[in-house]
C-alpha cells in the first residue's frame, strides 16, 4: 500500500507515547505537517538528477533542485560503520565499479540494498541502491515497490532537501513503472500521491486527476479513495473527505486509519454522538496497541 499513514502512525504511537496526548489534534493535519507545501510556483523547466533526465514541462525548476547530495550521504552513512563493515561496503563498491555485465552489477546492488536493510540499518543507502536495481533490471514490480519505498517514508525526512529528494526518487521510479505497463493502478496512484504530498508540484491537480483515474476504474480501490481523501484533507475539503473516508470504511471495515479520521472530523464538528460511535469502532482495530486502545478509551469518556 502507498501512503501507509495507519502503520506509520501507530508505530509512531508505539515508539514515541508522548505523541498520544495529542494523537487528535495531529490526526486531520498528518499530512501537511509530514510532507510540507503543495503551493503554486511560476518557472518551468526539465530537471535532471543523479544521472537520470526528466521532461518536466510542467513542474517548476526551483521544486525540482534540491541541495541534497546521495553520494555525500552514502559517504556519510559508510564513515558510521565499524571498521570492518566499512571495508565490506568498499569491497562491494569497487565489484559495481568493475562489472560491466547487467545481471551482475544488479546483483551488487541487491548486496547493498541488503547490508544497508540489515546490517547498516540506513534508510537512505537501502532505498537508494534499492532503486538503482530496479531501473537496472527495469522490472515492473521492482520498479514499483522501490516508489512505494521512498514515497512510504517520506513522513521520516526531517529535512525539506532530503525529502525534495525522495520525492523526486519515487516520481521517477513510479513513471518507469508506468513506461513498462501503463496499466499499474499501484504506480498511478503512486505516482499522483507524490505531486500532492511531495511538494514538488506546482499543479496537485495533475496528480489527483492520475487518482481518478484509477478510482473511476474501481471505486472499491482503498489506496486511491484513501490518497484522494488525504489530499482533500490537506486542501480543507472536510466534506469530500469524508466521503470517501466513509466509501473506504464500507468497502474495509477494519481500516484502522479511516475509522481515527473519520472520528476526528466528526469530533471537529461538534457531532459528539458520530465521533463516539467512530471511536468505539477503533477500539477492537487498536487491540495490538494497548497504549493507543486506552487512549481512545479516555477520548470517548471525554466525549461522554
Amino acid at each position: 500500500m502507498g501512503v501507509n499513514f495507519a502503520i506509520h502512525l501507530n508505530n509512531l504511537i508505539v515508539k514515541k507515547p508522548q505523541y498520544l496526548t495529542i494523537i487528535f489534534a495531529f490526526l486531520g493535519l498528518c499530512l501537511l505537517w509530514a510532507f510540507g507545501s503543495t503551493k503554486p510556483r511560476k518557472h518551468q523547466s526539465a530537471h535532471t538528477h543523479e544521472g537520470h533526465q526528466h521532461e518536466v514541462s510542467d513542474l517548476n525548476a526551483e521544486l525540482l533542485s534540491t541541495s541534497f547530495s546521495i553520494d555525500s550521504n552514502l559517504l556519510a552513512s559508510q564513515q558510521r560503520l565499524s571498521e570492518g563493515y566499512q571495508k565490506r561496503v568498499e569491497e562491494l563498491n569497487r565489484i559495481l565499479q568493475s562489472v560491466t555485465d547487467s545481471q551482475e552489477k544488479t546483483h551488487v546492488y541487491h548486496q547493498l540494498s541488503q547490508f544497508w536493510k540489515d546490517t547498516g540499518r540506513a534508510f537512505i543507502p537501502f532505498a537508494w541502491y534499492t532503486a538503482e536495481g530496479a531501473r537496472l533490471e527495469n522490472s515492473e514490480k521492482n520498479l514499483n515497490f522501490a516508489g512505494h519505498l521512498f514515497l512510504n517514508n517520506l513522513q521520516e525526512a526531517g529535512d525539506n532537501e532530503l525529502r525534495k529528494w525522495m520525492a523526486l526518487q519515487a516520481k521517477d521510479l513510479f513513471e518507469r513503472t508506468l513506461q513498462v505497463n501503463p496499466d499499474n493502478d499501484s504506480a498511478k496512484v503512486g505516482l499522483g500521491a507524490t505531486y500532492i504530498f511531495g511538494g514538488i508540484s506546482n499543479a496537485p491537480m495533475q496528480g489527483i486527476a492520475k487518482i481518478r483515474e484509477v478510482v473511476d476504474k474501481d471505486s472499491s480501490n482503498v489506496y486511491a479513495q484513501m490518497t484522494l481523501a488525504m489530499g482533500s484533507l490537506m486542501s480543507g475539503q472536510t466534506e469530500k473527505a469524508r466521503e470517501r473516508l466513509e466509501t473506504v470504511a464500507r468497502i474495509d471495515a477494519e481500516n484502522l486509519q479511516a475509522v481515527l479520521l473519520l472520528a476526528d472530523i466528526y469530533e471537529r464538528q461538534g457531532n459528539k454522538e458520530k465521533a463516539i460511535a467512530w471511536y468505539q469502532k477503533a477500539l477492537p482495530l487498536a487491540d495490538q496497541y494497548p497504549e493507543m486502545k486506552a487512549e481512545l478509551g479516555k477520548r470517548i469518556q471525554d466525549l461522554k
